[in-house]
């Protein structure tokens, strides 16, 4: 468990943005913040956001109690969900999915790794063009569900990752 909280916590400092500059932690230039823009006219495809933390556990339904029992977490059986707003479009309401599964699930699967990461994603079709043409490992095909469109890729490192564009509301 102390594995997954010290995951979560580099992705936490991997991903957070510096208000004031619009920067990210992992860019190299400065955006600064223009308040008449639109933030839904970006469409560039691209990672916007950490749609759900997936990992292993010896009993996900004693997992999930203990977690609701201790920390408070409201859960069911697909985990619990975060719920967040955009601060550009106050509006929007973005969701973060936790889920404990079941040590070897197969939906890890080619990864060996012990957990899984759902990036929230805008633009899915010509991000994955761009990874196509970049010789990332696209695993499967893009599916689509009422709340979204999903697709899983390999990183570098021999991750899984899931893929996620939320329906648009």
């Amino acid at each position: 468990m102390l594995r997954i909280t010290t995951i979560i916590m580099c992705l936490s400092l991997i991903i957070s943005c510096d208000s004031e500059t619009n920067k990210t932690s992992t860019m190299e230039e400065t955006r600064p913040i223009n308040e008449n823009s639109n933030a839904n006219e970006d469409n560039t495809p691209k990672v916007t956001g950490i749609g759900g933390i997936f990992f292993f556990s010896d009993n996900p339904e004693t997992t999930r109690t203990w977690y609701a029992n201790n920390l408070g977490l409201e859960v069911n059986a697909w985990g619990s969900s975060f719920e967040s707003r955009d601060l550009n479009n106050p509006e929007q309401v973005n969701t973060l999915q936790w889920t404990p599964f079941k040590t070897g699930d197969a939906y890890f699967e080619p990864s060996k790794k012990e957990f899984m990461i759902n990036y929230q994603v805008q633009n899915i079709e010509a991000l994955i063009k761009q990874l196509e043409e970049n010789g990332v490992t696209i695993l499967d095909s893009l599916t689509s569900y009422d709340y979204g469109k999903f697709i899983h890729i390999m990183d570098a490192d021999g991750n899984k990752i899931e893929l996620w564009e939320p329906t648009k509301e």
